[in-house]
């Protein structure tokens, strides 16, 4: 059996029980809270007037039901909230995310949302990165208050919990890689585009860092010029965009400087980067390293070799799920993102650095 296809049987396994909310006894941190895009949103946009939506089948397929997450089961937010000891995180924007449970954490993750305000907004609305950061900070002064005895006792809980944030790609395929709908390409080269990001992402990461935020896992950009959306515009060729993944490469060698940079200057705070860049790179040019057998088409969506159109309502997806790297032509699959997150955590965190989640959690 492949080492996809026994992530994809496990992961199975892991529905019936922890995923739809048992969380461990000891769990490492108090609170996980999540922040970014579509790799990370849970179904807030099932809650928002947008086409940025997966709360349909077949995503979810292998999850039970569609739940607003754009993959056919788990995000690697969801594998990481597993290795940290606790429930499904829910979405900030749903009705039921009230009570005690918050104090598990929330996900305020949108999909199509990117460091920029303006990014994304051909989808129709989305919650933007610092609307994102708002959203927290209201659950800090509205909803967790009255849990706590005191400021100070709040102030610990805030500081002891992790913050997840997947943030940027969007600024590249909803905004700067499309010069018809965004002028960003005419006024910014790769190299400026990327300084204005990193500047922009700075500013937010310290925002958060000012509401109490002390423990915060950053993810870079991926290679998005290998992503079925971004090789349907490659004539036919099957191999990853070189410019495409030079510009994610540009934000995520000042994303390393920013993070070192943070660590030196925020007091009490650490920062790690998982560099997912380089794995998902690697999975797409050595597949069968990592058991997969289909690198470079999607699952399910418009032909599924690429386009702009995620699965399509009832579209029956591919059979052999487990085999394929991506599930849409954006997303990667449950198998991928059970990698992915493991990549981050325990012995197995090669791509995390300087430390792994959970130690990051445990400090």
């Amino acid at each position: 059996m492949s080492v996809a296809a026994i992530i994809f049987c496990i992961g199975v396994l892991e529905l019936a029980g922890h995923v739809h909310g048992r969380p461990s006894t000891n769990p490492l941190t108090p609170a996980l809270f999540i922040f970014g895009d579509s790799l990370m949103d849970c179904g807030n946009n099932n809650y928002i007037p947008t086409m940025a939506r997966a709360n349909y089948f077949p995503y979810g397929i292998d999850f039970g039901h569609p739940t607003g997450r754009f993959c056919n089961g788990l995000t690697a937010a969801d594998y990481i909230t597993r290795h940290l000891g606790l429930p499904l995180i829910p979405p900030y924007l749903s009705p039921m995310s009230k009570g005690r449970k918050i104090l598990n954490g929330l996900n305020y993750a949108s999909a199509a949302a990117g460091i920029l305000d303006e990014t994304g907004q051909t989808y129709g609305a989305r919650t933007t990165f610092n609307e994102q950061i708002l959203q927290f900070e209201g659950t800090i002064s509205l909803d967790l208050q009255s849990f706590f005895k005191n400021p100070d006792e709040l102030n610990r809980y805030i500081a002891k919990s992790v913050f997840l944030i997947s943030i940027g790609s969007n600024d590249y395929i909803n905004n700067y890689l499309q010069p018809n709908s965004y002028p960003s390409s005419k006024f910014y080269s790769g190299e400026g585009f990327a300084d204005l990001l990193i500047n922009i992402f700075s500013i937010q990461l310290s925002t958060l860092y000012r509401l109490g935020a002390r423990k915060m896992a950053v993810v870079g950009v991926g290679p998005l010029g290998c992503i079925p959306n971004q090789l349907s515009t490659a004539n036919g060729k099957n191999s990853c965009i070189k410019k495409v993944n030079d510009l994610a490469a540009m934000f995520n060698s000042r994303l390393i400087q920013l993070i070192n940079t943070l660590n030196a200057s925020l007091p009490g705070s650490f920062f790690i980067y998982h560099n997912t860049y380089d794995l998902i790179y690697d999975m797409v040019t050595s597949p069968s390293r990592y058991g997969f057998v289909v690198p470079n088409r999607a699952c399910c969506g418009n032909g599924r070799y690429g386009g702009n159109l995620t699965c399509l309502p009832q579209q029956q997806p591919c059979a052999n799920r487990n085999q394929y790297i991506f599930w849409d032509p954006f997303h990667p699959t449950q198998a991928v993102n059970a990698i992915v997150a493991r990549s981050c955590h325990g012995k197995s965190a090669t791509k995390c650095y300087p430390i792994s989640i959970d130690h990051l959690a445990q400090l």
